[in-house]
């Protein structure tokens, strides 16, 4: 029987044992070759393997994290690296601050309160504009903040004053993708002079901006311009030039690749490009020395059989209130996954490693496999690797079942 055995177990394996595995393929590893060498041990490695679970490989984040900041750095820009779609993981987050990152971000502040309190030493910088509830924490954990609200500001100084800190914050400014931001050029000037003359616990550090995420509008170099412009009006208003124009997040390394980044922007915040490396499937570019498999999900079979592809019976709505068509391809071999939507939540966004294995769909807990194609002979017990996209990785680390292990 065929198991896809993880790289890190391999890894383990090899280290202990190095004759065994010499000449086999870590993913798609015989369990014949593991018990012929090991004996009963083969199926407690692979029982004490808890799945679901995601293998993170540090090494390659560390590649990743250096080449992009270096890129960066040669055009002058700082990088914030954002940590919200690995649910704020410590070692990840460790890695990217040892590896090139000015600053730690996410839009989450009880991921920045855990990296304080864990020793982060990098600057920690908080992305989604603040709640009015969570100011105090905010003062107390972060060093740097996005705002849009001139009364959030104004109340996020007395805390600053209450607790005798000066904190700073960016201004974001509204470019048309209608997520945050401050609309209007009279709107940005009075901010920017409210900050800087009248709340003397706050310092206005630059103005930044969000483009791709809501209106999904592209950080075109007019657009990034127009960015500038608008920080040069602000500084004019309060009379010195700000520290940080801040041009978005991974939506903008195209421009610097394309070497047409405005030279006053020096700052982003990176963070899918950085783990997820994936602006070859979005825009083209491929970076010389990253990787695209820095995580890889782990789920076990549950169900191996030949079934029909069309269900029997009356149609009506699946568990989440669609009402789905199926294509009649005859009897063909499925998998069934111990993981579902309520694990990753998009089926679309999971890629299969495996050759010949296509996902068919998912209900809440399972995921449904064609391997009818499949060069690998799946059983039951075996188990299937898959890459992520932005939408899946976020939900499944932070899904309390599925665990995290690492690769350094």
């Amino acid at each position: 029987m065929i198991v896809s055995v993880p790289a890190l177990y391999c890894s383990i394996i090899y280290r202990e044992r190095p004759d065994i595995l010499r000449g086999a393929v870590c993913v798609n590893s015989a369990r014949t070759v593991l018990e012929r060498s090991l004996g009963g041990d083969a199926g407690d490695l692979l029982m004490n393997s808890a799945y679901p679970h995601i293998e993170i490989d540090l090494g390659k984040l560390h590649d990743n994290t250096a080449v992009i900041t270096g890129l960066c750095t040669r055009f002058g820009v700082e990088v914030a690296g954002v940590v919200k779609v690995c649910d704020g993981d410590l070692a990840c987050s460790r890695v990217m601050a040892d590896s090139g990152c000015a600053q730690i971000a996410s839009s989450r502040l009880s991921h920045l309160k855990e990296l304080r309190a864990a020793g982060v030493r990098k600057p920690l910088m908080l992305i989604r504009i603040p709640m009015r509830s969570e100011l105090g924490l905010l003062v107390e954990v972060c060093d740097i903040s996005l705002h849009s609200e001139l009364e959030t500001l104004r109340a996020l100084d007395r805390k600053a004053a209450g607790r005798g800190r000066v904190h700073d914050v960016i201004l974001m400014i509204e470019l048309g993708d209608l997520r945050e931001g401050i609309w209007g050029d009279n709107a940005l000037i009075a901010a920017a002079l409210e900050v800087e003359k009248n709340l003397q616990n706050l310092h206005l550090l630059g103005v930044g901006t969000n483009l791709g995420c809501y209106g999904a509008i592209e950080p075109t170099r007019d657009k990034l311009n127009e960015l500038v412009t608008k920080a040069e009006l602000a500084e004019h208003a309060i009379g010195r030039s700000l520290e940080v124009i801040s041009g978005g997040g991974s939506t903008t390394l195209p421009r610097i690749l394309n070497g047409d980044l405005p030279s006053r922007i020096n700052h982003l915040r990176i963070g899918e490009s950085i783990l997820l490396n994936d602006l070859g499937d979005l825009y083209g570019y491929e970076i010389p020395g990253t990787h695209r498999d820095v995580f890889t999900l782990w789920a076990e079979i549950v169900e191996a059989s030949v079934k029909p592809t069309h269900p029997i019976g009356e149609i009506a709505y699946d568990a989440y209130r669609n009402k789905p068509v199926y294509a009649d391809r005859g009897d063909r071999k499925r998998a069934i996954l111990a993981i579902g939507k309520a694990d990753y939540a998009y089926p679309d966004q999971l890629i299969p490693r495996g050759k010949g294995v296509t996902i068919l769909g998912a209900s809440s807990d399972h995921t449904i496999l064609d391997i009818e194609d499949s060069p690998v002979s799946y059983s039951v017990g075996d188990v299937v690797a898959f890459d992520l996209n932005y939408g899946s990785l976020a939900l499944a680390m932070s899904t309390r079942g599925i665990e995290r292990k690492y690769i350094k």
